[in-house]
């Protein structure tokens, strides 16, 4: 399967629950960098692209989404809507990120600082970067 639903610490507590991630034990790769999305109106999608070098570890810490995830051979859609919950992506994977729904947070932790030609923005010059020829 490609991308690892990973489970981290969920503290129980009647005042608010609470959980963490740490790099290298939970999230395995040092974090470089942290963003998330909000506010995404209905019907838009994010991501809709690829990453050469950047790993990344998506929560979603408000609401729920979906992440389909391909990778030439396999394709495949996880629902991310638990706070406790982290899906892994690792590099040369297309990645878009679906039916937000309201309020929804998506907390992004990435294995490198911004680079933009680290990016791919088509998918058939994804495949071609990969070695699949359509």
């Amino acid at each position: 399967m490609i991308g690892q639903l990973i489970d981290l610490p969920k503290i129980t507590d009647p005042r608010g629950n609470l959980t963490f991630a740490e790099a290298q034990s939970m999230v395995p790769f040092d974090i470089k960098r942290a963003y998330w999305v909000y506010d995404v109106p209905g019907g838009e999608s994010r991501g809709g692209h690829a990453h050469k070098r950047l790993k990344q570890f998506v929560i979603a810490l408000s609401g729920s989404f979906t992440v389909t995830l391909d990778n030439s051979r396999e394709r495949t859609t996880v629902l991310l809507n638990h706070p406790w919950q982290g899906l892994l992506i690792d590099t040369n994977t297309w990645r878009t990120l679906d039916d937000f729904s309201s309020g929804a947070v998506c907390l992004v932790l990435a294995s490198e600082h911004y680079e933009e030609d680290d990016y791919i923005y088509d998918y058939d010059e994804f495949l071609k970067y990969i070695g699949c020829s359509r």
